[in-house]
């Protein structure tokens, strides 16, 4: 089960820095958390470290985002997985290696300069 952030938030911003899959974001009042990043810290910690820090208690378990431990791991590990190969947010099978960005990577034909291409591979 994910977590939630109630309107009982006073905004006092000492959830958002805790959380390390980056679930925790400001919204339009309140803070928010998004239930595709929550965890529940399940791979980093061994309670929610949101709700360890809130003073007001305002982070309950979302009733609507309902996960079973193995499901949060599941998560986490995928979480992982995208933040070591910097896939997060891409689109599933779309490149975002230094050529696809505009740069220029091995075995790319730099942009032609003086009406000549470049050949970087040597």
């Amino acid at each position: 089960m994910a977590l939630m952030i109630t309107d009982e938030c006073i905004n006092c911003d000492v959830c958002e820095p805790e959380c390390p899959n980056g679930a925790i974001s400001m919204g339009p009042e309140i803070y928010q958390i998004d239930p595709a990043k929550c965890t529940e810290c399940v791979g980093h910690y061994d309670e929610p470290q949101c709700r360890q820090v809130c003073p007001v208690e305002c982070i309950p378990f979302d009733p609507a985002w309902q996960e079973a431990p193995e499901q949060l791991l599941a998560k986490y590990h995928q979480l992982q997985a995208e933040a070591q190969t910097g896939v997060a947010g891409a689109n599933a099978g779309e490149r975002t290696d230094a050529a696809t960005l505009g740069g220029v990577g091995a075995g790319t034909t730099a942009a032609p300069q003086a009406g000549r291409a470049i050949d970087v591979q040597g």
